[in-house]
């Protein structure tokens, strides 16, 4: 028996020597000079050594374990261990859980709308996917998912927890929550279809503002839709854009590279390089700039990873964009998804990437140029003081439009001295990613603090625009 299971794990490792896209096998372990016989022997050796505790534990597992475990559990067990033993993007996906991956990418799933990690045993959120059920009943960024339905999810795999978060649509899921030192609480969804429309538009004033919150493949072909559309809408009013990627998780590397290669005309876009140096790639913008020069913010925060980092560092390296907002995740590696035809597949960490300047932002992330802080804008009532109109003898006004009482705001009575403001003015309005690419709604709700800061900003980037051409 030991000898087939050391035959079936030799197999096994060399399926993983389909990487980056590239077929490789032994012979690919040949280098500019020969390996020396006596050493390459030894380490066969070895490994040889290490699949034989491999098949003795495999069959004490099978034969004494206090259950029945059937052998697909525990292989699927195994190679998923070796594979998150690396770091923690790598994984085995078994045929269900890769057409679960490929359905994010290309249509929608059954779900509750979270990106999550794993974090020391407990299940961490990255971020939550906009007008979703876990958006909509206020999951943040940061919090950690320590129970599903009321069982633990220690010495549970990230797999196996996001396998649970998802099911039929319609049906309710309860996770237990803890924010920060708060207590942990509980917090019941309905699943709901979770579509994979990832870039939203709307105008904000003469300014175009594009959501994108994650990168699947139409990323690409959305953006292009979104500058279109903003541009048929304000026409010569349009002073630029705001691209917001706050809570973006990434995705497809390549759709990270055409995001940042509509705003560039040239240049390194991204770099990435793997275990052998000849693997090395570098990505760069092709000529065209979708926004035709017009100034660009860009918004990142903690949910910021991956392919939204690379954006984000691309045009900030080429001074593209003002990056606006807080310290990024801070996510610099791929992963290459690995087919493992009638098993699924794999997803391996096989190269980290650099932006165009060479940084490694893998830990790090991306720091933004102006940094600014989420925050709430309160009215604070203040007590009217004094004013010229009331200081005795005070000259009078000898522009009668301007007296109290005339038409227009600045024409109203002022309050007496002493008086509270009015509380009961229409509330302001925050801007809220509508729920179609095309849609221009608001409603009323807390003001985005960081993005007015960025609005306010493009703004005045694209008045000293104009007054350098002028």
């Amino acid at each position: 028996m030991k000898k087939h299971l050391n035959a079936v794990a030799i197999g096994a490792l060399m399926g993983l020597a389909f990487v980056g896209g590239h077929t490789l096998t032994f012979q690919g372990w040949a280098q500019d000079k020969a390996p020396d016989k006596a050493a390459t022997s030894s380490d066969a050796n070895d490994t040889y050594k290490q699949l034989d505790l491999f098949g003795e534990v495999f069959e004490r597992v099978r034969a004494e374990y206090v259950e029945e475990v059937s052998d697909k559990q525990l292989i699927e067990s195994a190679i998923n261990g070796m594979l998150t033993s690396l770091d923690p993007h790598s994984n085995f996906l078994n045929a269900d859980e890769f057409q679960d991956m490929q359905s994010q990418t290309r249509g929608s799933f059954g779900g509750l709308g979270i990106e999550v990690t794993m974090e020391n045993g407990v299940v961490k959120v990255v971020s939550p996917i906009d007008d979703t059920p876990a958006a909509k009943a206020g999951v943040q960024a940061g919090d950690l998912i320590i129970a599903i339905d009321g069982k633990p999810i220690v010495n549970m795999s990230l797999n196996e927890a996001v396998d649970k978060m998802r099911g039929p649509v319609g049906s309710n899921i309860t996770i237990t929550l803890r924010r920060g030192d708060a207590d942990p609480y509980d917090l019941t969804m309905a699943r709901a279809t979770i579509p994979v429309e990832s870039v939203r538009w709307r105008t904000e004033g003469n300014v175009g503002y594009i959501r994108i919150t994650s990168f699947t493949e139409r990323t690409e072909d959305g953006l292009k839709r979104g500058i279109a559309d903003i541009k048929k809408k304000l026409g010569d009013k349009l002073q630029g854009y705001v691209l917001d990627l706050r809570n973006d998780p990434g995705g497809l590397l390549d759709q990270a590279i055409a995001v940042s290669d509509a705003f560039l005309d040239k240049g390194e876009i991204v770099s990435t390089r793997s275990r052998k140096a000849d693997q090395a790639q570098r990505y760069n913008a092709t000529p065209g700039d979708l926004a035709d020069g017009l100034p660009l913010v860009v918004l990142i925060n903690g949910g910021s990873a991956s392919a939204s980092e690379i954006v984000a560092g691309a045009l900030q390296d080429h001074h593209r964009a003002v990056l606006m907002g807080t310290q990024s995740f801070g996510k610099g590696s791929v992963q290459t998804i690995i087919p493992l035809p009638g098993h699924g597949a794999m997803r391996l960490t096989t190269a980290r990437y650099y932006t165009p300047s060479g940084r490694s932002i893998q830990q790090l992330g991306i720091t933004p140029d102006i940094e600014v802080q989420q925050a709430k804008i309160e009215e604070i009532a203040q007590l009217r003081g004094y004013r010229e109109a009331d200081l005795k003898g005070a000259l009078n006004n000898d522009n009668n439009k301007n007296l109290p009482g005339q038409d227009g705001d600045a024409q109203k009575t002022p309050p007496a001295p002493g008086a509270v403001p009015d509380k009961t003015a229409t509330p302001d309005k925050a801007v809220v990613p509508p729920t179609d690419g095309a849609a221009d709604a608001t409603k009323p709700a807390d003001v985005d603090y960081q993005l007015s800061r960025a609005l306010d900003l493009l703004r005045g980037l694209a008045l000293f625009q104009k007054g350098q051409a002028d």
